[in-house]
């Protein structure tokens, strides 16, 4: 049994704007991951102070880097799906 592609994959028009904002969100989290890293560097005792519902700094800064991680990537899948529409549409017409 011959299994092939399961679609017809051709020149992806939209793969520099796909480019181009992963490195922006890509740059975006690093920003963010530094600061958490700077504190924990520079001011490590920051970190076990109570910030919210018995949750210390070091926790929620590292739940909310992964919960930012998660909406970035959903973020990028939305916006990528709609640059590849919008370029084949243009290259259909």
């Amino acid at each position: 049994m011959h299994h092939g592609p399961a679609v017809e994959l051709g020149v992806d028009h939209a793969s520099k704007k796909k480019a181009s904002l992963g490195v922006w969100f890509f740059f975006l989290y690093l920003f963010f991951y530094g600061g958490f890293v700077a504190i924990g560097v520079l001011n490590y005792e920051l970190l076990s102070q109570k910030v919210l519902a018995g949750l210390n700094l070091a926790l929620f800064y590292g739940i909310g880097l992964i919960v930012f991680a998660v909406l970035l990537g959903i973020l990028y899948n939305n916006y990528c799906s709609k640059y590849e529409d919008e370029l084949n549409k243009e290259e259909a017409k």
